[in-house]
């Protein structure tokens, strides 16, 4: 008797979690971020994934996105200059002025 009841309020316990965990407000999704390294020579691709942009995006967008990624990372505020110099690289070739080689100064 005793193992039935113990069953009865584990099966109801199951019910109620399964239906409060069905009931919790969506939660905002994680952004993920580039987490490789850097190409020898940068890819537009590659300059879409440091911008966090698809490889079409407007000029616009891709000078919001350089603000946003830039103000993360500016040397002036504690970030590398070796990361400023490769989102500059980004916005670049995203915009389309690469004038071939690096660009970086590392």
């Amino acid at each position: 008797g005793i193992a039935v009841a113990a069953a009865a309020y584990a099966g109801r316990y199951s019910i109620r979690a399964w239906q409060a965990f069905k009931a919790r407000p969506p939660t905002a999704r994680v952004r993920r971020f580039y987490e490789g390294g850097f190409q020898p020579s940068m890819t537009r691709r590659e300059a879409a994934l440091i911008l966090g942009v698809r490889e079409s995006t407007p000029a616009e967008k891709i000078k919001e996105a350089h603000r946003r990624v830039m103000v993360a990372n500016h040397p002036d505020a504690g970030g590398s200059h070796y990361l400023a110099s490769k989102i500059n690289e980004a916005k670049d070739m995203m915009l389309r002025r690469n004038k071939g080689g690096s660009g970086s100064a590392f």
